[in-house]
């Protein structure tokens, strides 16, 4: 790694992990190529990194939201907290879920000017608002994500995965995260 995983707390050495997450590192070293610095950052608190990691899991591995979709609402909620981590690493993941080289930069900037679909402006809306003004979040925020075809295991995911991110991106200013140089060119084309 040319960056450290996060600056303001020690990163742990992987070595000294516990198991099971060692395990998960491997697994995603061996599927990225490499590791993602938040998986080691995270492992300063271990019981929390598997408490994330199995939330994180438990959203994308049962959700009918398409990893696009999954990959949206992360970079767009992202955008509006200023988290490079999370802008970097998952705008890498839209950009090949999407595959649209330039989705990540477009959401993370404002969705609203994004090439997406009306129906995913809408799903960005709704995890912005939640984002920057969660008590202003109301019934018609969840009728209009009916009135766009979204169920309401889905609207219900929308919510999850803004909720988790918010504390992702608190976690990664926090901490001071820094995103891996091979995020950067992920889903670029090249």
């Amino acid at each position: 790694m040319s960056e450290p995983a996060m600056t303001r707390f020690p990163v742990p050495d992987i070595d000294d992990l516990p198991e099971e997450l060692q395990e998960r590192i491997d697994n995603e070293r061996e599927r990225a190529g490499f590791v993602p610095n938040v998986f080691v950052a995270y492992g300063y608190k271990p019981k929390q990194a598997r408490a994330f990691f199995d939330y994180y899991d438990a959203i994308v591995d049962d959700s009918p939201l398409s990893r696009e979709e999954i990959e949206m609402i992360i970079v767009a909620v992202s955008g509006a907290n200023d988290c490079l981590y999370c802008v970097v690493a998952h705008g890498a993941l839209a950009r090949i879920y999407g595959e649209d080289p330039h989705l990540a930069e477009q959401l993370a900037t404002n969705h609203r000017t994004a090439n997406i679909s009306d129906q995913h402006k809408a799903m960005c809306d709704v995890a912005v608002k939640l984002t920057e003004q969660p008590t202003a979040v109301g019934d018609d925020d969840i009728e209009r994500l009916r009135e766009y075809g979204f169920s309401m295991e889905e609207v219900w995911d929308i919510a999850s995965l803004t909720s988790l991110f918010n504390l992702s991106n608190r976690m990664a200013h926090f901490a001071d995260w820094r995103p891996n140089e091979e995020f950067y060119e992920m889903g670029r084309g090249q």
